[in-house]
């Protein structure tokens, strides 16, 4: 049989934490294993259990979730996280997705919600539904102008030092194929692979093969690095060419 899901809660609120650990725990396919209530303790824990997920607080004292959030990613990149935010303009939640984490999951969202977002996360998915991807790029479209001011964890191929232009963004794209932009620009409107793989009508498994060549092909790091990326390269919606 397939391991469980093995997650890891921090959250600085213990009630909280015990309320997703109960939804959790109630499922067959996930398993919480273990808590921590910041962000030195997360570090600290996340090296010795080595979840397949982590939901992160970022509000908490000592070291907030968007330090934690970078150095789990980057000591342990087989780790996703899940940013825990009340999404009320939190842009501390907007500096954690620049650290690496993999989606939000809003403190008050529905169970089902919660599990599924855990599962999605835990397949590759990036947990951004269209109306938060909107926020997202509102928030850092400001600094996505220039490399200079991009974090790292953003920061796209030197190849699109000056996405604005159309020789850049033909440059990029000549990288894809034709079924490839396709797959990108629907990770680009906030699809998921079930999505894309309903909308292109091919399966879902192609679906993941594609992303797969997608992120290697443009060195993106994960799915929302390939969302920055793309509106970065003014690829969505009206502004996107259509492919040959």
């Amino acid at each position: 049989m397939t391991p469980p899901i093995s997650i890891f809660l921090v959250d600085d609120q213990q009630l909280i934490r015990l309320g997703f650990r109960m939804v959790l725990d109630a499922e067959e396919d996930l398993i919480v294993v273990g808590e921590a209530a910041d962000g030195h303790a997360a570090i600290a824990q996340a090296a010795a259990l080595r979840p397949d997920i982590v939901l992160m607080d970022i509000r908490m004292p000592g070291l907030d979730g968007i330090a934690a959030t970078e150095a789990i990613v980057r000591e342990h990149p087989d780790t996703r996280v899940l940013v825990l935010t009340t999404f009320d303009l939190d842009e501390y939640a907007f500096g954690a997705i620049r650290a690496g984490a993999s989606g939000f999951l809003l403190k008050d969202a529905q169970r089902h919600e919660m599990i599924a977002a855990v599962r999605a996360v835990h397949r590759g998915d990036a947990v951004l539904a269209p109306r938060v991807t909107r926020m997202l790029l509102q928030h850092v479209a400001p600094t996505l102008g220039s490399s200079e001011t991009v974090p790292s964890s953003t920061a796209v191929p030197s190849t699109t030092a000056t996405p604005s232009s159309t020789a850049s963004r033909d440059e990029a794209l000549s990288e894809l194929t034709d079924r490839e932009r396709d797959v990108f620009l629907e990770i680009a409107r906030g699809l998921t692979n079930l999505e894309i793989a309903q909308t292109l009508y091919v399966s879902e498994s192609t679906v993941k093969t594609h992303v797969g060549r997608i992120l290697a092909k443009l060195d993106a790091r994960d799915r929302i690095h390939l969302v920055i990326l793309a509106h970065r390269l003014g690829l969505t919606d009206d502004d996107a060419p259509p492919s040959d």
